[in-house]
């Protein structure tokens, strides 16, 4: 496929614009293609699936935490972090230096259900990012970090760089 590659300033147009929108979205529709094939043979969807994410990526994370991080409401949370630990694939502990705080971390089923799904989403990006090379990925990670709103932008960045 014959890529165009904007030039200068055109590349804020109009119809660029659109072309990277556009691009976004085919890019998370394959993104999130295999993850929620598997998430098909079980009860849960794409919101589980971020849960079981970010708990995975940030063990002992409170619920308020993940509620600050997911930007989900708290009854949606509710119901999914549930049927998560009902289910077996997270567990709750009562914090140690406070006993309101409930600390969210992975079992064993769990984990392996998370790198499972994660596998997938691994494969396609390393093969996208071979394939663009260093230069375009330090690119679309600007893009990226530029997208999320700039008042969460050190707070994405802290994330990421664990």
């Amino acid at each position: 496929m014959q890529r165009k590659i904007p030039h200068t300033n055109l590349y804020l147009r109009e119809e660029e614009l659109r072309r990277g929108i556009e691009l976004l979205y085919f890019a998370y529709r394959d993104f999130t293609r295999d993850p929620d094939e598997i998430l098909a043979t079980s009860s849960f969807g794409r919101a589980h699936h971020r849960v079981l994410y970010f708990v995975g990526r940030n063990p002992g994370t409170t619920v308020s935490g993940l509620l600050h991080l997911l930007r989900i409401t708290k009854q949606s949370l509710s119901r999914v972090l549930g049927q998560l630990v009902d289910e077996e694939y997270i567990v709750q502990k009562t914090g140690a230096e406070d006993r309101r705080q409930r600390l969210l971390y992975l079992t064993e089923k769990g984990e392996n259900f998370e790198k499972r799904l994660f596998e997938t989403q691994r494969n396609r990006v390393a093969e996208a990012y071979k394939k663009a090379g260093p230069e375009a990925v330090a690119g679309f990670w600007e893009v990226l970090l530029n997208i999320v709103d700039e008042q969460e932008r050190t707070a994405v960045l802290t994330q990421i760089e664990k």
